[in-house]
């Protein structure tokens, strides 16, 4: 990919991994439209970049993914590469407690059917540009799960399927479809501070620009890339180690 020439569209874009990413493209040249939920964010975000196009959006409504579509196509004909990013991660233990199932609905939605629904709505926009490209950011835990986030696990490992279901039914066309796999980066996903011990987002991003850069259809870092790359003996050993810290 040539980031330098595109026009971005980034879900979940104005913090954590999302803005990192964005910063990361505006730097290279390229156009960055950012939608999120929070308007205090965005605003902070376009401060920071004028350039910057932002839209407040609830990703995790299906009238909201329609609207966005609406939206781009008459303000931004020109968006050729979607980045599914937005995502919510809940620590729960589900032996001694009653769940909130909204709570789980709205996981289930942000994460899963969100990155679904605006992949295929915006197929037919992007194969009217010569080259686009649909960016699905999963997680480590879509190949080794947490046991502590086991819905978030289950909706990238979902994501991780369709994704790769994706890329080949759209081998034929203009569209490369691209996952993208953090490790544990210290954002503020699942609540301030839980995150500490990950890896800086900054060096996360750099990582995933030069894969992109590099043509790579799965990029991984640190953690996420063993897991990734992991055989099943391996991944059993990895989830044993992990899950036993909580």
């Amino acid at each position: 990919m040539d980031i330098s020439t595109n026009t971005v569209l980034i879900t979940g874009g104005a913090s954590g991994i999302g803005w990192a990413l964005a910063e990361r493209f505006l730097q290279a040249g390229s156009q960055v439209i950012v939608c999120g939920r929070r308007a205090d964010k965005l605003q902070e975000a376009q401060q920071k970049y004028p350039q910057l196009h932002v839209r407040q959006c609830d990703v995790g409504q299906a009238s909201e993914r329609v609207a966005l579509l609406d939206w781009v196509r008459s303000d931004f004909p020109q968006v050729n590469v979607l980045i599914n990013n937005a995502g919510i991660q809940r620590r729960m233990q589900l032996a001694n407690s009653q769940e909130d199932w909204t709570e789980t609905q709205s996981e289930i939605a942000i994460n899963l059917e969100a990155p679904i629904h605006l992949s295929t709505l915006f197929i037919p926009h992007l194969r009217e540009q010569p080259k686009a490209a649909i960016v699905n950011v999963t997680s480590g835990l879509a190949f080794v799960p947490g046991a502590f986030a086991p819905v978030y696990s289950a909706t990238k490992a979902a994501l991780h399927s369709f994704t790769m279901s994706l890329r080949h039914q759209l081998s034929k066309t203009s569209i490369e479809v691209i996952e993208l796999v953090p490790p544990a980066v210290n954002t503020d996903l699942g609540g301030t501070g839980l995150h500490n011990f990950g890896v800086p987002v900054g060096d996360f991003a750099d990582a995933m620009m030069a894969g992109l850069e590099a043509g790579a259809l799965e990029v991984g870092y640190g953690t996420s890339e063993t897991n990734r790359k992991a055989s099943r003996e391996q991944i059993d050993e990895i989830f044993q180690q992990m899950n036993s810290r909580f």
